[in-house]
């Protein structure tokens, strides 16, 4: 049976090369991020983030992490400025975590991993739908954030409440939101 990417010790971040080649190029995960090769922009505008709770459609676990998916037909929920030459629209928010509260985020920053790590996927509307956005170079915007454990944030339990109503792995649904749990139950507020 061919080795299968994932989290742990043997098929984790640091391994993924090596079933995919491809994960060394220059746009692929994971990330070591180098604080002292970090500069400043200033011709970069500041980011803008607009996101409309109302437009979350469901909550799917995988089996490899839980997903949420936004309505992302119209400019409901949008992400601006930074390199961004236009505004990307909101598709889905996932979540990677270990099994330890040191180490679980994909990317790393000066060697040091985070308890888990937020990825928020957006795609440039110039293109007609996602799957065409993924083909492109300046189709899609990920915003990474890290997590470390520490003081609660309300905003965040919420989500986590939900997430735990979806431990099992579902197949990912055939029309859209068929044997996923209605993201209904819960509202982040803005902040």
């Amino acid at each position: 049976m061919a080795k299968e990417w994932g989290y742990a010790s043997h098929n984790g971040p640091d391994h993924w090369h090596e079933i995919y080649p491809i994960a060394k190029g220059d746009n692929q995960s994971p990330i070591e991020l180098h604080t002292k090769d970090i500069k400043y922009d200033s011709s970069l505008q500041p980011w803008s983030a607009s996101y409309d709770p109302g437009s979350c459609k469901s909550i799917l676990n995988n089996g490899k992490t839980c997903r949420v998916v936004f309505d992302d037909t119209y400019d409901r929920s949008m992400l601006r400025g930074g390199p961004l030459t236009g505004p990307y629209r909101l598709r889905q928010f996932h979540l990677h975590w270990g099994s330890a509260d040191d180490h679980g985020s994909e990317h790393t920053v000066d060697g040091v991993q985070y308890a888990a790590e937020l990825h928020l996927v957006h795609w440039n509307p110039k293109y007609n739908t996602f799957g065409e956005a993924l083909k492109q170079p300046d189709g899609i915007a990920v915003v990474g954030i890290f997590l470390k454990i520490g003081r609660e944030k309300g905003e965040f339990q919420l989500i986590l409440d939900a997430l735990d109503k979806v431990k099992t792995k579902v197949q990912p649904p055939s029309h859209q939101d068929s044997g996923a749990l209605s993201a209904s139950s819960f509202h982040i507020p803005p902040t």
